[in-house]
């Protein structure tokens, strides 16, 4: 039966890139000069580190770092935002934590979407990714678009396409 795999990956290498092109940039940008910037990647949590002496600047780094990670290829979802900046000494510091993999719930509402659609599909929850199953691969492409239609706020990929 065909089947493939939906999630949430990001490429811990084309992250590293995004995050260094950015570094790069705001090295360079005269408003940044002689100003205290710190952007830093944490490999094992997925998380970057941004530190800058007002929240303006902290706003104008997350711009730069939306837009060049978009040009490597990863989607804005799957950076989250939602934490506040923190002032520490002279400086604003904010984690930004990098989504990577589908949480329980989120899972939940692609299932649930996938079910309330009325096609001829199974699909399952198998740790961070949802695998979906059919008797014909024109329902599984259904279910692709189904999901790139609906707003979810996940970035999500499909992959595994078995036949």
């Amino acid at each position: 039966m065909p089947s493939f795999d939906i999630t949430s990956k990001v490429d811990l290498q084309t992250l590293d890139n995004a995050v260094n092109t950015v570094k790069k940039e705001i090295q360079n940008r005269f408003d940044f000069k002689n100003s205290p910037v710190e952007i830093e990647l944490n490999k094992k949590e997925y998380v970057v580190n941004l530190e800058a002496e007002s929240e303006m600047k902290l706003d104008q780094i997350t711009d730069v770092m939306l837009s060049r990670s978009m040009k490597q290829g990863i989607a804005p979802e799957a950076f989250d935002f939602s934490k506040e900046a923190y002032p520490s000494g002279k400086v604003v510091k904010k984690e930004v934590p990098v989504r990577n993999g589908i949480k329980q719930e989120d899972a939940k509402k692609i299932v649930k979407l996938i079910k309330d659609s009325g096609l001829k599909v199974q699909s399952q929850i198998m740790d961070d990714m949802v695998r979906v199953t059919a008797k014909k691969i024109d329902d599984l492409q259904e279910v692709i678009a189904l999901c790139k239609k609906s707003d979810l706020g996940i970035a999500l990929q499909y992959v595994n396409m078995k036949s």
